[in-house]
Protein backbone atom coordinates (compact mmCIF):
# COMPACT_ATOMS: atom_id res chain seq x y z
CA UNK A 1 0.00 0.00 0.00
CA UNK A 2 1.35 3.75 -1.22
CA UNK A 3 2.37 5.88 1.58
CA UNK A 4 0.44 9.09 1.64
CA UNK A 5 2.83 12.40 1.94
CA UNK A 6 1.80 13.20 5.62
CA UNK A 7 2.17 9.83 6.88
CA UNK A 8 5.41 9.27 9.26
CA UNK A 9 7.73 6.81 9.00
CA UNK A 10 6.51 4.66 11.74
CA UNK A 11 2.68 4.99 11.80
CA UNK A 12 2.66 3.99 15.63
CA UNK A 13 4.55 6.83 16.59
CA UNK A 14 2.30 9.64 17.40
CA UNK A 15 4.74 13.12 17.35
CA UNK A 16 1.99 14.82 18.06
CA UNK A 17 2.67 17.25 15.38
CA UNK A 18 0.26 19.58 14.00
CA UNK A 19 -0.61 17.47 10.28
CA UNK A 20 -1.22 21.36 9.13
CA UNK A 21 1.88 22.60 9.27
CA UNK A 22 4.03 23.98 6.43
CA UNK A 23 6.93 21.61 7.72
CA UNK A 24 4.99 18.65 7.63
CA UNK A 25 5.93 18.99 3.37
CA UNK A 26 9.42 18.53 4.21
CA UNK A 27 9.68 16.19 7.75
CA UNK A 28 7.17 14.02 6.93
CA UNK A 29 6.04 10.20 4.87
CA UNK A 30 8.78 7.61 3.87
CA UNK A 31 8.90 9.69 0.54
CA UNK A 32 11.06 12.99 3.09
CA UNK A 33 13.88 10.31 3.55
CA UNK A 34 15.97 12.60 1.92
CA UNK A 35 14.66 15.85 3.39
CA UNK A 36 15.32 14.28 6.95
CA UNK A 37 19.05 13.40 6.11
CA UNK A 38 19.96 16.70 5.33
CA UNK A 39 18.35 17.88 8.81
CA UNK A 40 20.14 15.23 10.46
CA UNK A 41 23.35 16.21 9.39
CA UNK A 42 22.97 19.80 11.12
CA UNK A 43 22.50 18.01 14.23
CA UNK A 44 18.59 17.84 14.23
CA UNK A 45 17.04 14.91 15.55
CA UNK A 46 13.15 12.87 15.64
CA UNK A 47 12.27 15.26 18.33
CA UNK A 48 13.10 18.03 16.40
CA UNK A 49 11.57 17.04 13.08
CA UNK A 50 8.62 15.90 15.44
CA UNK A 51 8.25 19.86 16.27
CA UNK A 52 7.17 23.16 14.57
CA UNK A 53 9.85 24.54 12.63
CA UNK A 54 10.87 28.17 13.36
CA UNK A 55 12.43 30.36 11.06
CA UNK A 56 14.84 32.74 12.92
CA UNK A 57 15.60 35.45 10.78
CA UNK A 58 19.34 36.99 11.58
CA UNK A 59 20.70 40.34 9.98
CA UNK A 60 23.77 39.69 12.21
CA UNK A 61 26.48 41.05 10.78
CA UNK A 62 30.03 43.48 11.20
CA UNK A 63 28.85 46.06 9.08
CA UNK A 64 27.48 48.17 11.80
CA UNK A 65 27.27 48.66 15.44
CA UNK A 66 23.25 48.04 15.33
CA UNK A 67 24.35 44.42 14.07
CA UNK A 68 27.06 43.11 15.30
CA UNK A 69 25.71 41.76 18.65
CA UNK A 70 22.38 39.68 16.77
CA UNK A 71 24.10 36.77 16.47
CA UNK A 72 23.90 36.44 20.45
CA UNK A 73 20.58 38.15 20.53
CA UNK A 74 19.38 34.98 17.91
CA UNK A 75 20.94 32.36 20.15
CA UNK A 76 18.92 33.31 22.98
CA UNK A 77 15.81 33.08 21.10
CA UNK A 78 17.27 29.84 19.48
CA UNK A 79 17.70 28.13 22.55
CA UNK A 80 14.28 29.55 23.57
CA UNK A 81 12.57 27.92 20.60
CA UNK A 82 14.30 24.21 21.51
CA UNK A 83 13.78 24.47 25.05
CA UNK A 84 10.07 25.11 24.36
CA UNK A 85 9.75 22.39 21.76
CA UNK A 86 10.40 23.68 18.66
CA UNK A 87 12.80 23.08 15.91
CA UNK A 88 14.97 26.04 15.45
CA UNK A 89 16.53 27.37 12.18
CA UNK A 90 18.29 30.16 11.96
CA UNK A 91 19.04 31.90 8.55
CA UNK A 92 20.34 34.94 8.00
CA UNK A 93 19.81 37.93 5.69
CA UNK A 94 21.36 41.11 4.83
CA UNK A 95 21.54 44.20 6.22
CA UNK A 96 23.40 48.05 4.91
CA UNK A 97 24.39 50.93 7.62
CA UNK A 98 22.54 53.95 6.65
CA UNK A 99 25.33 56.32 9.51
CA UNK A 100 28.17 54.38 7.31
CA UNK A 101 26.52 54.86 3.93
CA UNK A 102 25.08 58.54 4.50
CA UNK A 103 25.93 61.25 2.41
CA UNK A 104 27.78 58.92 -0.22
CA UNK A 105 27.19 56.91 -3.49
CA UNK A 106 25.91 53.74 -1.06
CA UNK A 107 23.48 55.23 0.58
CA UNK A 108 20.93 54.58 -2.40
CA UNK A 109 21.21 50.88 -1.63
CA UNK A 110 19.49 51.64 2.05
CA UNK A 111 16.07 51.73 1.10
CA UNK A 112 16.55 48.57 -1.36
CA UNK A 113 17.80 46.88 1.59
CA UNK A 114 14.14 46.58 2.76
CA UNK A 115 13.01 45.20 -0.20
CA UNK A 116 15.79 42.46 -0.43
CA UNK A 117 15.25 41.90 3.47
CA UNK A 118 11.52 41.25 2.90
CA UNK A 119 12.03 39.16 -0.10
CA UNK A 120 15.17 37.03 1.05
CA UNK A 121 13.07 36.24 4.61
CA UNK A 122 9.85 35.33 2.52
CA UNK A 123 11.63 33.62 0.18
CA UNK A 124 13.30 31.30 2.85
CA UNK A 125 9.99 30.37 5.24
CA UNK A 126 8.01 29.89 1.32
CA UNK A 127 11.12 27.62 0.11
CA UNK A 128 11.94 25.44 3.56
CA UNK A 129 8.48 25.30 4.13
CA UNK A 130 8.84 27.01 7.76
CA UNK A 131 6.09 27.31 10.15
CA UNK A 132 6.65 30.50 11.85
CA UNK A 133 9.13 33.22 12.37
CA UNK A 134 11.29 35.16 15.01
CA UNK A 135 12.48 38.07 13.33
CA UNK A 136 14.93 39.78 14.39
CA UNK A 137 16.18 43.89 13.36
CA UNK A 138 18.85 45.98 14.40
CA UNK A 139 19.34 48.94 11.39
CA UNK A 140 16.72 51.14 9.85
CA UNK A 141 15.61 48.91 7.08
CA UNK A 142 15.83 45.66 8.94
CA UNK A 143 12.56 46.64 11.49
CA UNK A 144 9.80 47.20 8.18
CA UNK A 145 11.71 44.98 5.81
CA UNK A 146 11.38 41.98 8.85
CA UNK A 147 7.29 42.96 9.32
CA UNK A 148 6.62 42.85 5.70
CA UNK A 149 8.15 39.37 5.51
CA UNK A 150 5.76 38.36 8.02
CA UNK A 151 2.90 39.81 6.37
CA UNK A 152 3.79 38.53 2.80
CA UNK A 153 4.20 34.59 4.07
CA UNK A 154 1.34 35.16 6.71
CA UNK A 155 2.89 33.19 9.36
CA UNK A 156 2.48 33.05 12.93
CA UNK A 157 5.52 35.73 13.76
CA UNK A 158 7.56 37.86 16.79
CA UNK A 159 9.30 40.78 15.89
CA UNK A 160 12.56 40.99 18.04
CA UNK A 161 14.55 44.41 18.09
CA UNK A 162 18.07 43.90 18.67
CA UNK A 163 18.17 47.25 21.32
CA UNK A 164 19.50 50.58 20.87
CA UNK A 165 23.34 51.63 22.01
CA UNK A 166 23.99 53.30 24.90
CA UNK A 167 25.03 57.14 25.08
CA UNK A 168 28.09 57.94 25.04
CA UNK A 169 29.82 61.27 26.81
CA UNK A 170 31.99 63.77 26.00
CA UNK A 171 32.44 67.19 28.22
CA UNK A 172 30.51 66.43 30.54
CA UNK A 173 27.42 65.45 28.90
CA UNK A 174 25.59 62.63 26.59
CA UNK A 175 26.22 62.07 23.06
CA UNK A 176 24.60 60.65 20.28
CA UNK A 177 25.32 60.13 16.50
CA UNK A 178 23.91 62.83 15.83
CA UNK A 179 26.06 65.02 17.99
CA UNK A 180 29.00 64.03 15.81
CA UNK A 181 26.93 64.65 12.06
CA UNK A 182 26.19 68.29 13.52
CA UNK A 183 29.48 68.38 15.04
CA UNK A 184 30.84 68.52 10.98
CA UNK A 185 28.77 71.52 10.36
CA UNK A 186 30.28 72.96 13.68
CA UNK A 187 33.76 72.73 12.67
CA UNK A 188 33.11 74.13 8.47
CA UNK A 189 31.45 77.07 10.67
CA UNK A 190 34.35 77.60 12.45
CA UNK A 191 32.05 76.97 16.14
CA UNK A 192 34.10 73.82 16.98
CA UNK A 193 37.91 72.37 16.43
CA UNK A 194 38.91 69.59 14.29
CA UNK A 195 40.38 68.15 17.98
CA UNK A 196 37.07 68.49 19.38
CA UNK A 197 35.39 66.43 16.76
CA UNK A 198 37.98 63.92 16.94
CA UNK A 199 37.17 63.19 20.41
CA UNK A 200 33.21 63.40 19.78
CA UNK A 201 33.69 60.69 17.08
CA UNK A 202 35.71 58.52 19.69
CA UNK A 203 32.94 58.85 22.21
CA UNK A 204 29.89 58.94 20.57
CA UNK A 205 29.12 54.85 19.97
CA UNK A 206 30.12 53.16 23.14
CA UNK A 207 29.28 49.66 21.87
CA UNK A 208 26.60 47.27 20.28
CA UNK A 209 23.21 48.65 19.51
CA UNK A 210 21.29 50.95 17.10
CA UNK A 211 21.08 54.64 17.24
CA UNK A 212 19.98 55.73 20.39
CA UNK A 213 17.66 58.72 19.73
CA UNK A 214 14.34 58.08 18.58
CA UNK A 215 15.32 57.91 15.59
CA UNK A 216 14.54 55.66 12.84
CA UNK A 217 15.45 52.45 14.76
CA UNK A 218 14.29 53.01 17.58
CA UNK A 219 10.84 54.57 16.22
CA UNK A 220 10.07 51.07 14.26
CA UNK A 221 11.09 49.18 17.21
CA UNK A 222 8.60 51.01 19.75
CA UNK A 223 5.93 51.13 16.12
CA UNK A 224 6.02 47.45 16.41
CA UNK A 225 4.93 47.24 19.95
CA UNK A 226 2.23 49.64 19.13
CA UNK A 227 0.99 47.77 15.77
CA UNK A 228 1.02 44.41 17.88
CA UNK A 229 4.11 43.01 16.12
CA UNK A 230 5.77 42.30 19.42
CA UNK A 231 4.80 42.09 23.11
CA UNK A 232 4.57 45.42 25.03
CA UNK A 233 7.83 46.62 26.79
CA UNK A 234 10.15 44.39 24.28
CA UNK A 235 11.46 47.94 22.48
CA UNK A 236 13.71 49.32 24.76
CA UNK A 237 16.02 47.47 26.59
CA UNK A 238 19.48 48.36 25.55
CA UNK A 239 21.18 45.88 22.61
CA UNK A 240 23.51 44.71 25.92
CA UNK A 241 21.96 44.42 28.63
CA UNK A 242 20.73 41.07 30.01
CA UNK A 243 16.81 42.15 29.35
CA UNK A 244 17.38 42.49 26.00
CA UNK A 245 18.74 38.67 25.60
CA UNK A 246 15.34 38.08 28.27
CA UNK A 247 13.17 39.80 25.60
CA UNK A 248 14.76 37.12 23.00
CA UNK A 249 13.89 34.59 24.52
CA UNK A 250 10.29 35.48 25.37
CA UNK A 251 9.93 36.35 21.67
CA UNK A 252 11.38 32.47 20.90
CA UNK A 253 8.36 31.06 23.78
CA UNK A 254 6.12 33.33 22.36
CA UNK A 255 6.07 32.00 18.57
CA UNK A 256 5.62 28.66 19.50
CA UNK A 257 2.33 29.85 21.27
CA UNK A 258 1.47 31.94 17.90
CA UNK A 259 2.10 28.50 15.93
CA UNK A 260 0.02 26.54 18.19
CA UNK A 261 -2.60 28.79 18.51
CA UNK A 262 -2.33 29.41 14.39
CA UNK A 263 -2.17 33.33 15.06
CA UNK A 264 -0.80 35.03 11.80
CA UNK A 265 -0.45 38.93 11.18
CA UNK A 266 -3.44 38.87 9.64
CA UNK A 267 -5.05 38.43 12.50
CA UNK A 268 -3.94 41.13 14.45
CA UNK A 269 -3.32 43.96 11.88
CA UNK A 270 -5.58 46.47 11.19
CA UNK A 271 -7.05 49.53 10.74
CA UNK A 272 -7.01 50.26 14.06
CA UNK A 273 -3.30 48.66 14.58
CA UNK A 274 -2.10 51.33 12.16
CA UNK A 275 -3.85 53.99 13.68
CA UNK A 276 -2.37 52.81 17.01
CA UNK A 277 0.95 53.22 15.43
CA UNK A 278 1.05 56.30 14.02
CA UNK A 279 -0.53 57.87 17.12
CA UNK A 280 2.86 56.17 19.05
CA UNK A 281 4.72 58.57 16.20
CA UNK A 282 3.71 61.63 16.46
CA UNK A 283 3.10 61.31 20.44
CA UNK A 284 6.94 60.82 20.60
CA UNK A 285 8.07 62.63 17.86
CA UNK A 286 9.37 60.25 15.61
CA UNK A 287 11.06 59.46 12.72
CA UNK A 288 9.64 60.58 9.57
CA UNK A 289 10.79 57.53 7.78
CA UNK A 290 8.19 55.71 10.18
CA UNK A 291 5.45 57.06 7.64
CA UNK A 292 7.13 55.53 4.25
CA UNK A 293 7.35 52.46 6.30
CA UNK A 294 4.12 52.16 7.78
CA UNK A 295 2.34 52.73 4.36
CA UNK A 296 4.52 50.08 3.10
CA UNK A 297 3.50 47.87 5.76
CA UNK A 298 -0.18 48.49 5.40
CA UNK A 299 -0.15 47.83 1.73
CA UNK A 300 1.51 44.51 2.09
CA UNK A 301 -1.34 43.82 4.60
CA UNK A 302 -3.73 45.20 2.72
CA UNK A 303 -5.11 47.63 4.83
CA UNK A 304 -6.32 51.07 3.80
CA UNK A 305 -4.12 53.55 5.05
CA UNK A 306 -3.43 56.89 3.32
CA UNK A 307 -0.35 59.25 3.51
CA UNK A 308 -3.50 61.82 4.85
CA UNK A 309 -4.30 59.34 7.68
CA UNK A 310 -1.17 61.11 9.49
CA UNK A 311 -2.99 64.66 9.64
CA UNK A 312 -5.65 63.11 10.61
CA UNK A 313 -4.31 61.22 13.97
CA UNK A 314 -1.52 64.05 14.25
CA UNK A 315 -4.51 66.64 14.64
CA UNK A 316 -5.66 64.90 17.66
CA UNK A 317 -2.72 63.60 19.35
CA UNK A 318 -0.16 65.64 21.08
CA UNK A 319 3.29 65.32 21.86
CA UNK A 320 4.14 64.01 24.96
CA UNK A 321 7.78 62.87 24.72
CA UNK A 322 10.92 65.01 24.21
CA UNK A 323 13.96 62.72 22.60
CA UNK A 324 16.24 63.68 20.11
CA UNK A 325 16.83 64.50 17.99
CA UNK A 326 13.96 67.25 19.01
CA UNK A 327 14.72 66.99 22.31
CA UNK A 328 18.00 65.41 24.60
CA UNK A 329 17.38 61.87 26.04
CA UNK A 330 17.46 58.80 24.20
CA UNK A 331 15.88 55.31 24.53
CA UNK A 332 17.26 54.29 27.48
CA UNK A 333 15.60 57.02 29.51
CA UNK A 334 12.38 55.57 28.51
CA UNK A 335 13.27 52.01 29.44
CA UNK A 336 14.43 53.13 32.64
CA UNK A 337 10.69 54.49 33.66
CA UNK A 338 8.77 51.72 32.07
CA UNK A 339 9.34 51.94 27.93
CA UNK A 340 6.92 52.25 25.52
CA UNK A 341 4.05 50.85 27.24
CA UNK A 342 3.86 54.08 29.50
CA UNK A 343 3.23 56.35 26.67
CA UNK A 344 0.53 54.00 25.13
CA UNK A 345 -0.97 53.58 28.60
CA UNK A 346 -1.18 57.37 28.69
CA UNK A 347 -2.71 57.87 24.98
CA UNK A 348 -5.09 54.81 26.03
CA UNK A 349 -5.63 56.07 28.94
CA UNK A 350 -6.66 59.60 26.90
CA UNK A 351 -9.01 57.90 24.08
CA UNK A 352 -6.34 58.17 21.65
CA UNK A 353 -5.23 54.48 21.30
CA UNK A 354 -7.50 51.96 20.33
CA UNK A 355 -7.56 49.56 22.95
CA UNK A 356 -9.52 46.68 20.95
CA UNK A 357 -6.71 46.24 18.67
CA UNK A 358 -5.24 42.70 18.57
CA UNK A 359 -1.56 41.98 19.09
CA UNK A 360 0.40 39.03 18.46
CA UNK A 361 -0.27 37.83 22.22
CA UNK A 362 -3.99 37.25 20.91
CA UNK A 363 -4.84 39.63 23.74
CA UNK A 364 -5.93 43.56 22.96
CA UNK A 365 -4.06 45.98 23.53
CA UNK A 366 -5.74 47.17 26.46
CA UNK A 367 -5.75 44.00 28.02
CA UNK A 368 -2.09 43.83 27.64
CA UNK A 369 -1.60 47.34 29.28
CA UNK A 370 -3.76 45.78 31.66
CA UNK A 371 -1.45 42.99 32.58
CA UNK A 372 1.80 44.46 32.73
CA UNK A 373 0.25 48.08 34.18
CA UNK A 374 2.98 50.29 33.52
CA UNK A 375 2.94 53.87 35.31
CA UNK A 376 1.35 56.98 34.23
CA UNK A 377 3.29 59.71 33.09
CA UNK A 378 1.82 61.42 36.11
CA UNK A 379 3.47 59.29 38.40
CA UNK A 380 6.72 59.40 36.61
CA UNK A 381 7.11 63.22 36.99
CA UNK A 382 10.44 63.05 34.11
CA UNK A 383 10.72 65.93 32.16
CA UNK A 384 11.21 64.53 29.30
CA UNK A 385 7.59 62.67 29.28
CA UNK A 386 4.31 65.07 29.96
CA UNK A 387 0.48 64.32 30.20
CA UNK A 388 -1.90 64.45 26.93
CA UNK A 389 -3.41 66.84 29.56
CA UNK A 390 -0.24 68.87 29.57
CA UNK A 391 1.57 68.35 26.45
CA UNK A 392 4.86 69.71 24.72
CA UNK A 393 2.46 70.77 21.60
CA UNK A 394 -1.15 70.38 21.27
CA UNK A 395 -0.38 68.63 17.96
CA UNK A 396 1.58 65.53 16.86
CA UNK A 397 4.82 65.88 15.32
CA UNK A 398 4.23 64.98 11.64
CA UNK A 399 2.82 66.93 8.99
CA UNK A 400 1.87 66.10 5.52
CA UNK A 401 2.02 68.75 3.03
CA UNK A 402 0.55 69.30 0.11
CA UNK A 403 0.42 71.77 -2.78
CA UNK A 404 1.62 72.39 -6.15
CA UNK A 405 4.96 71.16 -5.40
CA UNK A 406 4.08 68.45 -3.90
CA UNK A 407 0.20 66.99 -4.79
CA UNK A 408 0.62 63.38 -3.31
CA UNK A 409 2.50 64.69 -0.34
CA UNK A 410 5.57 65.56 1.38
CA UNK A 411 6.17 64.69 5.18
CA UNK A 412 8.00 67.17 7.61
CA UNK A 413 8.29 66.52 11.38
CA UNK A 414 7.81 69.52 13.76
CA UNK A 415 10.44 69.92 16.77
CA UNK A 416 9.38 73.50 17.62
CA UNK A 417 6.20 76.07 17.14
CA UNK A 418 8.37 79.14 16.66
CA UNK A 419 8.70 78.75 13.18
CA UNK A 420 5.83 77.40 10.99
CA UNK A 421 5.75 79.68 7.67
CA UNK A 422 9.10 79.93 5.66
CA UNK A 423 9.01 81.96 2.04
CA UNK A 424 11.99 82.17 0.07
CA UNK A 425 13.50 81.96 -3.44
CA UNK A 426 14.53 78.53 -3.83
CA UNK A 427 18.01 77.21 -4.92
CA UNK A 428 17.63 74.05 -6.27
CA UNK A 429 20.75 71.01 -6.48
CA UNK A 430 19.90 67.56 -8.59
CA UNK A 431 21.91 65.85 -5.89
CA UNK A 432 23.06 65.59 -2.39
CA UNK A 433 26.80 66.26 -2.98
CA UNK A 434 26.03 69.26 -4.65
CA UNK A 435 23.56 70.65 -2.21
CA UNK A 436 26.16 69.34 0.79
CA UNK A 437 29.01 71.21 -0.95
CA UNK A 438 27.15 74.61 -1.32
CA UNK A 439 26.51 74.12 2.89
CA UNK A 440 29.76 73.26 3.87
CA UNK A 441 31.12 76.27 1.63
CA UNK A 442 29.75 78.69 4.17
CA UNK A 443 27.31 79.66 1.84
CA UNK A 444 24.01 79.23 3.82
CA UNK A 445 22.43 82.09 4.99
CA UNK A 446 19.17 82.60 7.44
CA UNK A 447 16.15 82.19 5.25
CA UNK A 448 17.42 80.15 2.11
CA UNK A 449 15.05 77.48 0.79
CA UNK A 450 16.85 74.35 -0.32
CA UNK A 451 15.96 72.32 -2.93
CA UNK A 452 17.24 68.74 -3.57
CA UNK A 453 15.46 66.86 -6.18
CA UNK A 454 16.36 63.88 -8.56
CA UNK A 455 16.86 61.79 -5.14
CA UNK A 456 13.44 59.58 -4.65
CA UNK A 457 12.90 56.24 -4.93
CA UNK A 458 12.90 55.84 -8.88
CA UNK A 459 15.20 59.32 -9.24
CA UNK A 460 17.89 58.40 -6.93
CA UNK A 461 16.90 55.32 -6.71
CA UNK A 462 16.35 54.70 -3.29
CA UNK A 463 15.66 57.95 -1.36
CA UNK A 464 18.96 58.79 -0.02
CA UNK A 465 18.48 60.12 3.95
CA UNK A 466 20.45 63.32 3.67
CA UNK A 467 21.73 63.69 7.57
CA UNK A 468 25.04 64.86 6.66
CA UNK A 469 23.08 68.41 4.85
CA UNK A 470 20.58 68.54 7.31
CA UNK A 471 23.49 68.43 10.25
CA UNK A 472 25.38 70.59 8.63
CA UNK A 473 22.93 73.35 8.72
CA UNK A 474 22.39 72.78 11.92
CA UNK A 475 25.75 72.75 12.99
CA UNK A 476 26.09 76.05 11.41
CA UNK A 477 22.78 77.26 13.88
CA UNK A 478 20.59 77.20 11.22
CA UNK A 479 18.12 74.42 12.13
CA UNK A 480 15.17 76.64 12.19
CA UNK A 481 15.45 79.26 9.77
CA UNK A 482 16.62 77.38 6.70
CA UNK A 483 14.50 75.14 5.00
CA UNK A 484 15.42 72.21 2.70
CA UNK A 485 13.12 70.17 0.79
CA UNK A 486 13.37 67.27 -1.22
CA UNK A 487 11.81 64.32 -3.52
CA UNK A 488 14.85 62.12 -1.14
CA UNK A 489 14.32 61.61 2.71
CA UNK A 490 15.88 62.75 5.69
CA UNK A 491 17.40 60.61 8.19
CA UNK A 492 15.76 59.85 11.77
CA UNK A 493 18.21 62.27 13.25
CA UNK A 494 17.62 64.92 11.40
CA UNK A 495 15.91 68.40 13.05
CA UNK A 496 14.65 71.39 11.86
CA UNK A 497 12.86 72.59 8.68
CA UNK A 498 13.96 69.59 6.78
CA UNK A 499 10.33 68.08 4.22
CA UNK A 500 11.12 65.41 2.66
CA UNK A 501 9.20 62.43 0.08
CA UNK A 502 8.16 65.24 -2.12
CA UNK A 503 5.55 63.33 -3.89
CA UNK A 504 5.30 62.98 -7.07
CA UNK A 505 9.15 62.93 -7.26
CA UNK A 506 10.91 64.72 -9.80
CA UNK A 507 12.30 61.34 -11.86
CA UNK A 508 8.30 60.61 -12.84
CA UNK A 509 7.69 64.25 -13.83
CA UNK A 510 6.62 65.60 -10.56
CA UNK A 511 6.13 69.72 -9.91
CA UNK A 512 9.71 69.16 -8.01
CA UNK A 513 10.88 68.81 -11.30
CA UNK A 514 10.20 72.25 -12.78
CA UNK A 515 11.85 74.73 -10.12
CA UNK A 516 14.34 76.77 -11.53
CA UNK A 517 17.18 78.47 -9.19
CA UNK A 518 14.74 81.71 -7.59
CA UNK A 519 11.19 80.86 -7.78
CA UNK A 520 9.83 81.85 -4.79
CA UNK A 521 8.76 78.80 -2.52
CA UNK A 522 6.45 78.97 0.08
CA UNK A 523 5.72 76.71 3.61
CA UNK A 524 2.98 76.88 5.65
CA UNK A 525 2.90 74.65 8.16
CA UNK A 526 -0.33 75.78 9.96
CA UNK A 527 -2.01 75.21 6.39
CA UNK A 528 -0.26 72.37 5.18
CA UNK A 529 0.97 73.41 2.04
CA UNK A 530 3.78 73.46 0.31
CA UNK A 531 3.90 75.71 -3.16
CA UNK A 532 5.36 77.75 -5.94
CA UNK A 533 4.56 80.85 -7.03
CA UNK A 534 3.57 79.40 -10.80
CA UNK A 535 0.84 78.85 -12.09
CA UNK A 536 -0.27 75.19 -13.35
CA UNK A 537 0.27 76.00 -16.94
CA UNK A 538 3.93 77.21 -16.57
CA UNK A 539 4.24 73.90 -14.21
CA UNK A 540 3.21 72.25 -17.23
CA UNK A 541 5.18 74.20 -19.76
CA UNK A 542 8.50 73.59 -18.35
CA UNK A 543 7.57 69.97 -17.94
CA UNK A 544 7.19 68.95 -21.30
CA UNK A 545 10.42 68.91 -22.68
CA UNK A 546 11.69 66.69 -18.97
CA UNK A 547 12.74 63.28 -19.99
CA UNK A 548 15.75 62.34 -17.61
CA UNK A 549 18.36 59.42 -17.97
CA UNK A 550 17.81 56.91 -14.92
CA UNK A 551 20.94 57.15 -12.59
CA UNK A 552 21.71 53.43 -13.02
CA UNK A 553 21.05 51.13 -16.23
CA UNK A 554 22.79 48.12 -14.49
CA UNK A 555 22.71 45.98 -11.62
CA UNK A 556 20.81 45.72 -8.75
CA UNK A 557 19.84 49.47 -8.92
CA UNK A 558 18.49 49.31 -12.03
CA UNK A 559 16.05 46.95 -10.90
CA UNK A 560 14.44 49.72 -8.12
CA UNK A 561 15.03 52.59 -11.10
CA UNK A 562 12.21 50.12 -12.75
CA UNK A 563 10.62 48.81 -9.73
CA UNK A 564 9.85 51.68 -6.83
CA UNK A 565 6.24 53.16 -6.02
CA UNK A 566 5.50 56.12 -5.33
CA UNK A 567 6.65 57.39 -1.67
CA UNK A 568 2.99 58.50 -0.88
CA UNK A 569 2.25 54.78 -1.11
CA UNK A 570 5.15 53.63 0.57
CA UNK A 571 7.54 53.18 -2.28
CA UNK A 572 6.46 49.49 -2.29
CA UNK A 573 8.02 46.71 -4.87
CA UNK A 574 5.45 44.11 -4.65
CA UNK A 575 3.84 44.33 -7.65
CA UNK A 576 0.62 42.30 -5.92
CA UNK A 577 -0.11 45.78 -3.68
CA UNK A 578 2.56 48.53 -6.01
CA UNK A 579 0.25 51.83 -6.02
CA UNK A 580 1.36 54.59 -8.75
Amino acid sequence: MSQQPTERVDPDDDRGKDPELPSNEVTEGVDRAPHRAMFRAMGYDDEDLSSPMVGIANPAADITPCNVHLDDVAASAYDAVDGTGGMPIEFGTITISDAISMGTEGMRASLISREIIADSVELVAFGERIDGLVTIGGCDKNMPGMMMAAIRTDLPSVFLYGGSIMPGEHGGREITIQNVFEGVGAVAEGEMSEDELDEMERNACPGAGSCGGMFTANTMASIAEALGFSPLGAASAPAEDEERYQEAERAGRLALEAIEDQRTPSDFLSRASFENAIALQVAVGGSTNAVLHLLALAAEAGVDLDIGTFNEVSARTPKIASFQPGGQYVMNDLHEVGGVPVVLRELHDAGLLEGDALTVTGRTMAEELERIGPPTVAELDVDYLQTVDDPIHERGAIRILTGNLAPDGAVIKITGEDHLHHEGPVQVFEREEDAMEYVQGGRVEEGDVICIRNEGPRGGPGMREMLGVTSAVAGQGHAEDVALFTDGRFSGATRGFSIGHVAPEAYVGGPIAALQDGDTVTIDIDNLKLSVDLSDEEIERRLEDYDPEPAYENGVLAKYVRDFGSASNGAVTNPGVQLD
